[in-house]
């Protein structure tokens, strides 16, 4: 979409107002749809080849988060010609296994786009999501054909516009802490951004109060199932949480502040964090992630909650910090896969396939997706941990009996072969 039509919609229609006359004085948010499906459809545009960092297509979407802070009344706050931008280098390896650095080696150049909004208060909170994705899938992708352009709507065009609609919520309300909302480049690099940013903050560690992180909060299912990752992470997280009746969510919660995006960066800085994430699908790291399948409606509940516990916390002052149980670290290495996709929102008994990808040994097998791995061999399946334990059990080439349920309570015992 052409950036004249973004403007002329933001000028037509406002993106946010509040009142408080609302119930426990929390402003009620009122965000435009219509911003939010501008905002997605362009940064998930073929125009930007997949928003790979480095490239053409990571600056044109890091150029449009930018206008768009501006347009908002948002100040940079990063040092350099752009206040918008902080930049970042890395070495690509051309041999992974190499030690050091080969002087032939290309360098990426990626950029997080910042605005800061400054309520003279000795603490901040840092709002983000990352903007880069796949571009035409060298790295990371779970498509199969020729290089084709992966536009990443939900992953993670979906968070950019959630934080956007939240910088305009936060600009029109007085609040106790400044507020920094930030797109990091490089998450799907390996956090890039959001490691850099960390060692290089313009803002002292001591002085964050707390993180929010938006990645996949766009493809919200029926069940209205919402996983929110980090909830050990402070103890005012919980009652705030399950405080909040509307929107209504069926929550998923996690406690580690450890998980594969970039609140982890800040985690490992001791400071609290809040992942929210609306569950994986089929079309993820697939050119199928597009704008026509985005929930928008779900994704603007998902604005409206965050804004409410963000006002909830408020008046608490400074989050208090608490170290949580790494799991990563618990999960062992395995040499095998089933070839599925897991549903990282079902909280029920076992470990549930979301998707099944095919020619791999669950597909081979005749097990599809809603099944549910209850038994591997003789390992008993309750939770994606005891899976990726399983999993740590078996070798190449070994068939085992892995017992699923399927739907009506169906038991059903397969042969897999790895």
């Amino acid at each position: 979409m052409q950036r004249n039509i973004i403007k002329s919609s933001f000028i037509a229609l406002l993106l946010v107002f509040w009142s408080c006359k609302t119930t426990q004085n929390i402003p009620q948010v009122v965000t435009t749809v219509e911003i939010i499906k501008a905002d997605v459809k362009y940064l998930a545009s073929d125009e930007l080849e997949g928003r790979e960092t480095g490239t053409e297509g990571e600056r044109k979407a890091a150029e449009y988060i930018a206008k768009r802070y501006k347009d908002m009344g948002l100040g940079g706050i990063f040092q350099g010609e752009n206040p918008y931008y902080q930049f970042f280098k890395k070495t690509k390896k051309s041999n992974p296994h190499a030690t050091e650095a080969n002087p032939d080696d290309p360098v990426i150049i990626g950029r997080n786009v910042g605005a800061f909004l400054n309520n003279n208060s000795d603490n901040t909170i840092i709002i983000g999501a990352h903007y880069d994705h796949l571009g035409y899938g060298p790295e990371g992708s779970l498509y199969t054909g020729p290089p084709a352009i992966h536009n990443g709507a939900d992953d993670n065009a979906s968070g950019i516009a959630a934080m956007l609609a939240l910088a305009k919520f936060f600009k029109s309300v007085p609040m106790k802490n400044n507020v920094l909302f930030i797109a990091f480049s490089g998450e799907e690099k390996g956090l890039w951004g959001s490691n850099f940013f960390v060692d290089n903050s313009p803002i002292e560690h001591k002085d964050i109060n707390y993180m929010i992180n938006m990645d996949m909060v766009g493809r919200l299912n029926e069940d209205r199932q919402l996983a929110i990752y980090g909830t050990g992470t402070s103890p005012v997280w919980n009652d705030i949480i399950h405080g909040i009746k509307k929107p209504y969510f069926k929550y998923t919660i996690n406690e580690s502040g450890v998980g594969p995006s970039d609140h982890t960066s800040f985690y490992l800085e001791d400071i609290p964090v809040l992942h929210f994430f609306t569950g994986q699908h089929e079309d993820y790291h697939r050119p199928s992630d597009d704008y026509e399948k985005v929930n928008f409606e779900g994704l603007n509940d998902v604005v409206h909650y965050i804004a409410k516990l963000v006002m909830k916390v408020e008046p608490k002052g400074k989050v208090i910090f608490t170290k949580t149980e790494d799991e990563s670290q618990q999960a062992p290495d395995f040499k095998v896969t089933l070839g599925v996709i897991p549903d990282y929102l079902f909280d029920g008994k076992g470990m549930r396939i979301d998707g099944v990808r095919e020619n791999r040994p669950a597909f081979n097998a005749g097990i599809q997706k809603g099944d549910i791995v209850v038994k591997m061999g003789d390992l008993e399946i309750v939770d994606m941990m005891s899976y990726m334990k399983a999993l740590g059990q078996f070798e190449k080439g070994q068939t085992v009996k892995v017992v699923i349920a399927r739907e009506k309570d169906m038991i059903m015992e397969k042969e897999v072969t790895f």
